[in-house]
């Protein structure tokens, strides 16, 4: 079973972009994307890769955001 930990601060963030890890994304309690990864983020923005030519942008003030562990 996966072990999932919030991301809140810029060094969550980080590590789980340089680690590469699969990440949940929520908005307004609903899954909007999981198994991507962060590309860059921001202040305001995180931006997910989930395949080659998929890039898609969510707020960091109204999503939610989980690393998956496995």
């Amino acid at each position: 079973m996966p072990v999932t930990r919030p991301l809140q601060t810029d060094s969550d963030f980080q590590e789980a972009q340089d680690r590469k890890l699969p990440v949940r994304v929520f908005q307004d309690d609903h899954l909007v994307n999981s198994g991507a990864t962060i590309v860059r983020f921001t202040d305001t923005d995180v931006v997910i890769q989930s395949r080659v030519s998929d890039l898609t942008y969510y707020s960091r003030r109204e999503c939610q955001f989980y690393e998956l562990r496995r």
